[in-house]
């Protein structure tokens, strides 16, 4: 069996993910858990400026300003995310090793769990709000959709964050 040659382009991103000047970000469980929550919690932000924007009567120009100045602490905190995981899931296949391609279906198996329940509930949510105003609601539809399509690219990632474990420690190799 050959291996892979890898390109200039996967030695690159290697050692971009494998780049540890950004280790106190998330060094700890509890540091990766807050980098998602960020993530998550910024994700929510401009999903809702988004949702404003396209739902609002007028031009509300000033919600597409607030994304715009949330999209620098989101891009800083996927990159928290990718550095935490040493680039999981943005990595390609053969610069992976047997036990990071592993993890990487562990992540994706788990994340399609999480979204087809996702998925279930959004579509319950649309029936359910469809049934009480005996319409369907058009007008959330397209919203309600793009928030899922958005959750369905990112859970990956924040799945792979809230699996990364701890780096181990010189004292652990020496216990061992």
């Amino acid at each position: 069996m050959t291996t892979p040659r890898l390109t200039r382009y996967d030695h690159s991103m290697m050692r971009l993910m494998n780049d540890r000047r950004g280790q106190p970000l998330y060094a700890t469980a509890t540091r990766r858990r807050l980098a998602v929550a960020a993530h998550l919690v910024l994700t929510v932000g401009m999903g809702g400026l988004m949702a404003y924007s396209y739902l609002a009567e007028g031009e509300p120009v000033w919600a597409f300003v607030v994304m715009a100045v949330l999209l620098l602490p989101w891009m800083v905190a996927t990159g928290v995310i990718n550095a935490a995981t040493r680039g999981l899931l943005e990595l390609r296949e053969r610069a992976l090793d047997e036990r990071q391609s592993a993890e990487r279906t562990r992540v994706q198996a788990r994340a399609h769990r999480a979204m087809t329940l996702l998925l279930a509930a959004a579509a319950a949510g649309l029936l359910i709000a469809g049934a009480a105003e005996g319409n369907a609601p058009t007008a959330y539809a397209a919203p309600v959709l793009i928030a899922v399509l958005a959750v369905h690219w990112l859970m990956p990632l924040w799945v792979a964050g809230l699996m990364a474990k701890d780096e181990p420690t010189e004292d652990d190799g020496l216990a061992a």
